[in-house]
């Protein structure tokens, strides 16, 4: 595991995962759900607050610097000399939690540098589990388990990809430059199945196999996609920044973290190489 001189398992961090995901679902699991409104007009509960400290207790023993949407993020001129450090979001779709749809997930990933080396994405509701990494692999459990029982019982990913061009798109961030991307698509290949998905697991069902690509064009955070990240490149996917240009989108050079705005470009995860080398 890409977890050098580290006081950590990841056993500890499994186990900060289930304590956070039962401090969320005791919210979740109320009849209404409080929400305020941070600087970015972005909505934050009770639930994001507590699963962060409870995260972040954990991983501080690391020793590492943890950049957590709930929390403190150093100036540029700190970060940028970070080798290590962990990328954190303690409840990734707060508007999925809020709607009580069940599709949002807790996010943190390992970064080294400017790429993700290990990652997990649990889902507290559907109960679906996602570790992984580009030196280790990734795996996939549909119940909480050990990461011994996970190395032994979980999936390996990617799965086999479905027959049709199956693409997955958000279920609250849709875009125009998207949707003339899949028309393209299928001017190309033929009729296109789409999956509507919330949080990070649009990412992890591409590294799954569920579907062969997912493109994003609308903006989203550092702390948004570095779990998933790690997990889609154990799983022999990529991630790439995409560029515009004339309404055409175009993709070559993979996505990358700690940037002096930890604001994502545009992105595209691609479990198909034809999808991958070609707009």
């Amino acid at each position: 595991m890409p977890f050098p001189n580290s006081k950590l398992s990841p056993d500890d961090i499994l186990k900060a995962v289930y304590r956070a995901a039962d401090a969320i679902l005791e919210v979740y699991n109320q009849k209404e759900i409080q929400s305020e409104k941070k600087h970015d007009d972005s909505p934050v509960t009770i639930a994001d607050i507590r699963a962060h400290h409870i995260i972040q207790d954990t991983l501080v023993i690391s020793g590492w610097p943890i950049l957590s949407e709930e929390g403190e993020h150093a100036d540029y001129n700190i970060r940028k000399d970070w080798d290590y450090f962990w990328v954190v979001d303690p409840l990734d779709g707060t508007k999925e939690f809020i709607k009580g749809n069940g599709e949002f997930t807790i996010n943190i990933a390992l970064v080294k540098g400017d790429t993700p080396v290990w990652g997990v994405v649990y889902s507290p509701v559907l109960d679906w589990l996602y570790v992984g990494g580009p030196e280790s692999g990734s795996l996939k459990s549909s119940k909480r388990v050990s990461w011994e029982e996970l190395k032994e019982k979980g999936s390996i990913l990617p799965g086999e990809l479905p027959e049709n061009l199956t693409v997955i798109a958000s279920r609250s961030h849709g875009s125009t430059s998207t949707e003339a991307l899949l028309k393209k698509w299928e001017n190309k290949y033929g009729e296109i199945d789409r999956i509507s998905m919330g949080s990070s697991l649009k990412i992890c069902l591409v590294a799954e196999g569920s579907a062969h690509a997912y493109p994003r064009a609308a903006l989203t955070m550092e702390w948004d996609t570095a779990a998933g990240h790690a997990i889609a490149l154990g799983a022999n996917c990529h991630m790439f920044q995409i560029e515009e240009s004339n309404q055409e989108l175009t993709w070559s050079k993979p996505l990358v973290y700690n940037k002096k705005n930890l604001l994502n470009p545009f992105f595209i995860v691609c479990g198909a190489k034809y999808l991958c080398d070609n707009a």
